[in-house]
């Protein structure tokens, strides 16, 4: 995400690597769902921890401050990038905000068995396609993320992502299957694009389809890749255990690309120019990261 942002504005930057404007699909619209999923893998076994530990009251509040935090931050930074220029457009909506209210979503339907589960995501994802198509477009493509409205298709996209991710967690029964329903969940997705176009902009029915299966699918090339070799990537440990922090400290690194204003200096930049912001981003975001990991020094909601 952090690479998507920053490359999303420099002219010489090719369209493949940034968001498509309306209908269609670049490997960068995949990024969003990735967070989707990796929460859907983690949420039923994390909110089940709890319930057992601390009960179903401190547990529900648990997970609404934590999901109402995320809206908060995110309503924060969009604030900011708005008054700092950081965006060609002002906004009102930000990807924290679709995050935070996919998990409130996701939190109404989280004690029901997968299966329900997963049915009631694709009811609830039906129920958007049919507001989309019949009133909400305008107001879902003058929003980025699909705005509030689009909030809805983002729950529900987390709702079918915490079936897959209660399907991994089986290891007696359901893991086997995990890559199987993945894949056929993209398939379904890549079948229904020939009705619905496929768009995030629009957080359109195939494009949630698609882009979860293809996310669960990902995600299960690197637990195979941890299975084999017994270990896993430093770089990616150590941003994912302070990600929501590096993601704020990513803020004000692009404000000292973008806030500026000077052409020559990002959106007209030349291609070496982006190469080397580009890594100093990434490459103090490491350094943080590390620093942070090796401190036990880790941010959670």
């Amino acid at each position: 995400m952090v690479l998507a942002n920053y490359l999303a504005d420099p002219h010489v930057v090719p369209a493949w690597l940034k968001h498509a404007p309306d209908i269609g699909f670049t490997v960068i619209d995949i990024i969003a769902p990735m967070f989707i999923a990796a929460i859907g893998l983690t949420f039923g076994a994390s909110f089940r921890a709890r319930l057992i530990r601390d009960g179903r009251r401190a547990t529900i509040e648990h997970f609404v401050f934590r999901n109402l935090a995320l809206i908060g931050i995110g309503a924060l930074l969009t604030v900011l990038e708005n008054v700092w220029g950081l965006t060609a457009a002002g906004s009102d909506w930000g990807v924290l905000q679709a995050i935070g209210f996919a998990g409130l979503i996701a939190l109404l339907f989280i004690a029901v068995p997968a299966r329900l589960r997963w049915l009631a995501g694709l009811l609830l994802l039906v129920a958007y396609q049919f507001q989309l198509n019949s009133f909400w477009l305008a107001n879902v493509l003058s929003s980025t993320h699909g705005g509030l409205e689009g909030a809805l298709s983002w729950g529900a996209m987390l709702v079918m992502a915490t079936a897959l991710g209660d399907l991994f967690h089986d290891v007696s029964k359901g893991r086997r299957w995990f890559p199987a329903a993945s894949a056929g969940v993209l398939v379904l997705g890549l079948l229904l694009a020939f009705i619905v176009p496929v768009s995030k902009n629009r957080v359109s029915a195939s494009y949630v389809l698609i882009a979860l299966g293809a996310s669960d699918l990902i995600f299960w090339c690197f637990h195979m890749f941890d299975e084999r070799f017994g270990r896993s990537i430093p770089i990616l440990r150590e941003w994912g255990r302070n990600s929501l922090l590096l993601y704020v400290i990513y803020g004000v690194l692009l404000g000292i690309f973008v806030a500026p204003g000077i052409p020559g200096w990002y959106e007209l930049a030349p291609v070496w120019l982006v190469a080397l912001e580009a890594l100093f981003i990434v490459g103090t975001l490491s350094w943080i990261g590390w620093v942070l990991d090796r401190r036990h020094f880790h941010v959670t909601l």
